[in-house]
């Protein structure tokens, strides 16, 4: 199976790696016709009872999402019941409940750049594709959804989860300490680590620069530094961490969260992060566009923040682009039950009330709608937050850890690269060269 996987693999990196956003027309007209003749005789109501199991990962597209539970329940008649826990733990959860071919899980939240070639292969999704041509709701138009994301979804053929946001890295930054300091917004990496410097000596009482440390998480945003300096994951069908660039990003990106971070940094994920930075305790902040919902809550940072893709290296901007999927387990015994839930969450009405509480909409209908757009117009932060998704959207890459199934093992090497360079427990060429043996191990198995 994963032989039979490798030349698709690339196939799919290749198209995957830049503009995964763009709402390109791809050829979805036969779902679209389908749909439509199918949209008369759907009801809301048929599975009027039945109780729906959502294994959710708590971070805020969820969180937003949950905020219409209520709403859920009242136009099927039927009852959610949420399994929710921070990210990692929810992933442990799944691959618990997969491996014993559990039904314990109706839909799950997926993310198709990270696990989904693996999870593909191991046959843990139901396919979508049947559902989304013959049992739509009128005015669900799941044409109308971004067409990269549902290829990016889509694994031999097979149609794996429905887009429930666009999200990437973005660069957050204190206008108010920048101003105090006398410094510009950055334009270049080198221009981070240059305001980090200043800061520390101009305002001591705050964390300069935060970003991803813990293990697994670090792919995520050294992912963009990587690409930006110009550095590639693989060459040549081998690990290039060790390459000029690739060593680069590594020391690049280590040295900011060892000179310039919060203590502990290398336990730090997007929760820590926020916490940080919405707190007023640190400076400039690298995390996910998902965040602003986090980052501005209780308004403090409202009026303080401004907001870019990440800045830029040697190659120029190449933003990580990715966004969550909503998944129904092949497990599951009531798939058509699940198909309900996944199609609400995923709707045109659900996604624009989630786009008013900072979640960027997958569909283009819901990022021009009028109201959405007014939403933006009210505060400068959210206009530099939607221009950031905008270059997310038009230059992004999906590539975020190695393009092979064993992705997210991958990720875990990544991650050890950096925090053995955080902790100072190896000189870089150690660090990379024990990476790209590991790596190669995993790349030869795809």
């Amino acid at each position: 199976m994963l032989r039979q996987l490798k030349a698709a693999s690339r196939e799919e990196s290749s198209m995957k790696a830049r503009m995964l956003a763009t709402h390109v027309a791809l050829p979805v007209l036969a779902i679209a016709v389908s749909a439509q003749a199918h949209a008369a005789d759907f009801d809301w109501m048929k599975f009027k009872g039945k109780t729906v199991i959502f294994l959710a990962n708590n971070n805020p597209v969820s969180q937003a999402l949950l905020t219409y539970r209520a709403d859920f329940e009242k136009l099927t008649g039927m009852t959610l019941k949420v399994d929710g826990y921070q990210e990692q733990q929810m992933r442990q959860r799944l691959v618990t409940v997969m491996n014993a071919n559990s039904d314990e899980v109706d839909v799950y939240m997926t993310l198709p750049s990270r696990e989904g070639e693996q999870f593909a292969a191991a046959g843990w999704y139901a396919d979508l594709t049947a559902m989304a041509k013959n049992d739509v709701a009128k005015d669900y138009d799941p044409a109308g959804l971004s067409q990269a994301l549902l290829k990016a979804a889509t694994f031999n053929g097979k149609l794996t989860s429905m887009p429930m946001n666009l999200e990437g890295p973005i660069f957050y930054y204190r206008t108010d300490i920048f101003k105090k300091c006398g410094l510009e917004a950055p334009k270049t990496i080198k221009d981070v680590e240059a305001a980090a410097e200043k800061i520390k000596t101009c305002d001591s009482t705050v964390t300069p620069f935060v970003s991803r440390g813990l293990k697994p998480a670090v792919a995520y945003t050294f992912s963009n530094m990587l690409h930006n300096i110009g550095g590639t994951y693989m060459a040549d069908g081998k690990s290039n961490l060790c390459s000029a660039k690739g060593k680069e990003a590594l020391d690049t990106y280590s040295r900011l969260l060892r000179d310039f971070g919060p203590p502990g940094v290398v336990n730090y994920s997007f929760q820590q992060i926020s916490a940080l930075y919405r707190g007023g305790r640190a400076a400039m902040a690298f995390e996910s566009s998902n965040e602003l919902r986090t980052v501005m809550e209780g308004g403090a940072r409202l009026k303080d923040t401004g907001l870019l893709p990440f800045p830029a290296g040697d190659a120029g901007q190449v933003p990580t682009t990715i966004g969550w999927g909503m998944a129904v387990s092949s497990h599951s015994k009531q798939p058509d039950v699940a198909w309900y839930f996944v199609q609400w969450a995923t709707s045109p009405e659900v996604q624009k009330k989630m786009a008013l509480q900072g979640i960027a909409p997958p569909r283009p209908s819901v990022a021009n709608d009028p109201e959405y757009r007014k939403w933006i117009d009210e505060e400068p932060v959210r206009k530099e937050w939607q221009a950031a998704l905008d270059v997310l959207a038009t230059k992004g890459s999906s590539e975020v850890g190695y393009p092979i199934v064993a992705n997210p093992q991958s990720r875990e090497f990544i991650g050890q690269a950096v925090q053995d360079l955080i902790l100072k427990q190896k000189p870089i060429d150690q660090a990379c060269a024990d990476a790209d043996k590991a790596l190669d191990a995993l790349i030869s198995l795809n």
